[in-house]
């Protein structure tokens, strides 16, 4: 961060309720919509629609190198392609994203059922839990374990693990995350070398496929193809308890919704999109600029991190209409930026979307009805969302 004093504008922690944080985004985006906190050494937020996405669509001036999120890892480890700027990023998409195509995932969705089920019956079984901290932390895990083509007993102790490191990177507990890391790091090397060893198909197996990749004629390096494994066993456990959390919740106060998807259930995608819009589970990852930029009147300069908070995107008035009521039929709801845009686009996007589908229908199709009970837990930075909601439910 450079040395020059600027005004602070909001408190990143003030709050973890995810109605606040909205709120505090809605107060932003109309009295200072590029907005700079002292928080973690400082960092800008760009917090508008056309803002956010021009910037990330401008992956040569904002750049990912430096800093992908704030807060980062404390230990200030760099894995790719978060981490990683194109052309030396691109290598490592173009292997993983052979493994997500729609003919892959359509053969892995009659497993992911199965285990989604699986995951649900303890809830089903006791008449309601944490659908979050529960349902939503194992299932995800057992859909990174057929992804990468894990050994089943992978599975829990991914989950718990990745559990943990999330809790520790939160509140930069740099013992912890180094500990947890490890025990993820240990998983990605076995997998290496089991892969070097015994190679899958490249469409099929993502460690096979980085393994398999060219940059300029030449291998990756492993110590980075390790690193990105890495990478791929946090990322796909970081958000989806959360969504499925923060989606149980809205459902659990809107009967009329549940009961309405429940009877047609071939509505669930497009509500699924709606859902994503309104309850995006970051506060923004992080760019660097290479040269000072102004944006809405204010200059940014070189080193100082500005967070793209895709989740204030998506409720910005001047793109979605009563962008904070939920709309089944909204016009536009592909728009919305939970994903991301540009280069860094999240690569998992078409899994997580198959994962939370598969969810939502497992859940509405094995209960007759679900209420919320109890207080909720909302994510810390830089996460926003419901990471623990209890559930009272009645099976079908």
């Amino acid at each position: 961060m450079s040395t020059r004093t600027i005004t602070q504008d909001f408190d990143p922690s003030a709050t973890d309720d995810p109605v606040d944080i909205h709120t505090l985004y809605r107060e932003l985006r109309e009295r200072c919509p590029v907005a700079y906190s002292d928080a973690y050494g400082g960092f800008w937020a760009l917090t508008t629609y056309p803002e956010i996405k021009a910037a990330a669509m401008d992956d040569r001036t904002f750049i990912s190198s430096v800093k992908a999120v704030v807060p980062s890892d404390p230990r200030g480890l760099r894995r790719p392609p978060l981490n990683f700027d194109a052309p030396d990023h691109t290598p490592f998409r173009k292997a993983l994203d052979a493994t997500l195509s729609r003919r892959r995932l359509e053969r892995l969705e009659p497993r992911l059922r199965e285990h989604a089920a699986e995951s649900l019956e303890p809830l089903l079984a006791r008449g309601g839990g944490d659908i979050a901290q529960e349902f939503g932390a194992i299932f995800p895990a057992w859909v990174t374990t057929e992804w990468l083509n894990l050994d089943a007993e992978t599975a829990p102790v991914l989950a718990e693990t990745a559990a943990s490191w999330v809790r520790a990177w939160r509140s930069q507990d740099a013992g912890v995350v180094n500990e947890m890391s490890g025990k993820m790091y240990g998983i990605a090397r076995a997998l290496v070398a089991d892969r070097r060893e015994n190679p899958r198909p490249v469409d099929e197996d993502p460690a096979s496929s980085l393994l398999a990749e060219r940059a300029d004629g030449l291998p990756l390096d492993e110590e980075q193809i390790v690193g990105a494994l890495r990478q791929s066993l946090v990322v796909g456990m970081v958000a989806p308890p959360i969504v499925i959390g923060s989606i149980a919740a809205h459902l659990g106060e809107d009967q009329e919704l549940q009961e309405r998807l429940r009877r047609n259930p071939e509505l669930i995608p497009e509500a699924l999109e709606e859902f994503l819009r309104l309850y995006a589970p970051y506060r923004g990852f992080a760019r660097t600029v290479v040269e000072p930029v102004t944006v809405l009147g204010r200059e940014i300069l070189p080193n100082e991190p500005v967070t793209l908070t895709y989740a204030s995107a998506n409720r910005d008035a001047s793109v979605f209409e009563d962008p904070d009521e939920f709309r089944l039929d909204r016009p536009n709801v592909h728009d919305h930026m939970a994903f991301g845009r540009g280069r860094h686009r999240c690569p998992g996007a078409p899994m997580a979307r198959l994962l939370l589908c598969i969810a939502l229908e497992e859940l509405l199709a094995r209960t007759t009805s679900f209420r919320r009970t109890g207080e909720m837990e909302g994510a810390r930075m830089p996460e926003l969302g419901i990471v623990s909601s209890r559930i009272e439910l009645e099976r079908a």
